[in-house]
């Protein structure tokens, strides 16, 4: 069994978190995404509109996702890679290069963004139609 391994935040989710989630199931026979807590979220500075849970409840009812785990810091990348037996590693191609150093363990992989959508834009778009501006 070929198991693939992604990470991110998964807030408001969108046609693009599903495109991305769906191609990379299908470089492998077992989808593991691992969902950033909101402590960890808070470390990077991000506030998601959904709490871990509920994200991680959204998530598990995509038929592409086979497994979601907490993502607790950005240095357990290696270890679950490990633990998990993980063959392919992919993020979205606005990453390219920064996991690099996975390759030693597994093979890594970056997918196209699909253009025109990200979490960012929502929020944007959400923040200027807002009758409060």
């Amino acid at each position: 069994m070929k198991k693939v391994i992604t990470y991110g935040t998964y807030d408001l989710l969108h046609v693009g978190h599903i495109n991305l989630l769906r191609r990379a199931r299908e470089l492998g026979d077992y989808l593991i995404v691992v969902l950033s807590t909101d402590e960890f979220n808070a470390i990077k500075h991000k506030t998601a509109y959904h709490c871990y849970e509920d994200r991680k409840v959204i998530l598990e009812a995509i038929k592409y996702v086979d497994e979601v785990l907490p993502e607790y810091n950005w240095e357990q990348k290696v270890k679950d890679v490990v633990d998990n037996q993980v063959d392919i590693f992919v993020m979205g191609d606005d990453w390219k290069g920064e996991f690099d150093f996975l390759k030693d363990y597994c093979e890594v992989v970056y997918l196209p963004r699909t253009e025109g959508i990200s979490t960012t834009k929502i929020k944007t778009d959400l923040k200027l139609s807002s009758p409060n501006k």
